[in-house]
């Protein structure tokens, strides 16, 4: 959420940055509203206002036995009380509208992040590892996982529909094993991530403070009621929306920060506005398992945060030693939420004719976007509270380092090596194969 004072201090900025992500200029409608707004409350205030004092100014009229003025003052008090719901209903008609505005309009970029209309104009950071070179052609995920037969989306459709799977023996060992790994590590101490189990069904409220409400409505699983509460839940896309929500609606010490928060849990997405994309396999499923890191930070420590974030994330797959690039977002392909984002690609040799990157980590720093949304706030040693920094980022996709696992160390025979580092949560086992 935006700051409609910020907007009125420097309405050019604004715009400008609306339009390096290709949104039209919304300052002037947002400042006309916001006028209205001011005006209604200012009327609101000032017939209140007068309401009261003329509600004494009867008491002393009926002292000085001044019944002409005593009526002419309750008559302009029963008028005015009258017109004052109507006056506080126009004020509040203003303040839902340019909230309901600002709720659509993503966040600015920062400075840095690279200009562009899509993933076409992301930039490169860097590449870690070298892809590996194989004595036979690789083979993509789906094929090796349906010849062990631990890999069935089948059975899945006819129990939920498409981009559901049903995993097996070895393969499901292997999922449990990577998600295992991944918070061991970050909440290891030189991560220092605090594990959490949050829950997966939220209310409207929270998917509206990390963003995913109202924009991403169709994208998102709604899960019904409870007709005793009257309220509507959602089955979480990300656990970065239980988490970052842990602060909504308070004010934490800033000696508390930065707050360090990891979770494995399993995520569910409509993929409303992804049909027809990678609809073969496990790369967009309706339901996956991630692992998810949120840091709550001041605004003085968030770029570093967001450095250190990435290195978390890429730690996973140099341990896994996976083959992988860092990207840096340009305007028009980062998440809404988002001020910058980088996104992690990992190689997977089975992929296309030739192999191909996918995206297996997002990090993306909010600044004070998601606080607003949350009214999160903390305080500093001023005593003044201001609001806090949010990040966030996968830790990564366990699905899809199963399937960069799987394609990675596949052998000629069909066959997959266990990375040295997953052993240990696999009973020891060095290799998945038919027979186990």
């Amino acid at each position: 959420m935006h700051d409609i004072k910020a907007i009125r201090d420097n309405p050019d900025a604004f715009d400008a940055a609306l339009k390096r992500r290709g949104r039209e200029p919304q300052s002037a409608q947002l400042l006309a509203i916001d006028e209205q707004r001011r005006k209604a409350i200012l009327d609101s205030e000032t017939a209140l206002a007068r309401r009261n004092s003329a509600s004494k100014e009867i008491g002393e009229a009926k002292k000085n036995k001044d019944n002409a003025r005593a009526d002419a003052l309750m008559a302009e008090v029963a008028e005015l009380k009258a017109k004052l719901p109507d006056m506080e209903q126009a004020a509040k008609g203003y303040e839902d509208e340019l909230k309901t505005l600002l709720a659509q309009i993503p966040n600015l970029p920062l400075a840095e992040v690279p200009d562009g209309a899509d993933e076409h104009g992301n930039k490169l950071l860097r590449e870690v590892g070298n892809k590996r070179s194989y004595a036979f052609k690789p083979k993509e995920h789906v094929e090796l996982g349906e010849a062990l037969k631990f890999m069935d989306f089948e059975t899945a459709a006819k129990l939920s529909g498409a981009r559901f799977v049903v995993l097996k023996k070895g393969l499901a060992r292997l999922e449990r094993a990577i998600g295992q790994f991944m918070l061991d590590l970050h909440t290891g101490d030189k991560h220092g991530y605090v594990e959490v189990n949050p829950p997966l069904l939220v209310r409207d409220e929270a998917m509206f403070g990390t963003a995913q409400l109202p924009k991403f409505k169709d994208d998102q699983f709604a899960a019904g009621s409870l007709e005793a509460e009257g309220q509507g839940y959602w089955l979480i896309p990300t656990a970065e929306v239980p988490l970052t929500n842990l602060v909504r609606e308070s004010i934490v010490d800033e000696k508390e920060l930065p707050m360090r928060l990891t979770a494995l849990t399993p995520c569910f997405r409509a993929e409303a506005g992804a049909a027809g994309r990678d609809t073969r396999g496990m790369i967009r499923q309706h339901q996956f398992t991630k692992v998810e890191l949120v840091s709550i930070t001041t605004p003085e420590q968030s770029k570093a945060e967001h450095d250190r974030m990435l290195s978390c994330a890429e730690e996973v797959l140099k341990q896994l030693g996976l083959h992988y690039r860092v990207m840096t977002l340009c305007t028009g392909d980062m998440g809404f939420a988002s001020q910058k984002t980088y996104d992690i690609e990992v190689w997977m040799p089975g992929q296309g004719e030739n192999g191909m990157y996918r995206e297996i980590s997002s990090c993306s720093v909010c600044g004070d976007f998601q606080a607003r949304r949350m009214d999160a706030r903390s305080r500093g040693p001023d005593g003044k509270p201001r609001f806090v920094h949010t990040l966030n980022g996968s830790g990564t996709a366990v699905g899809r380092a199963l399937i960069a696992v799987m394609e990675t160390y596949q052998q000629a025979d069909g066959s997959i090596a266990v990375p040295d580092v997953l052993q240990p949560y696999m009973g020891g086992l060095k290799v998945i194969s038919k027979d186990n």
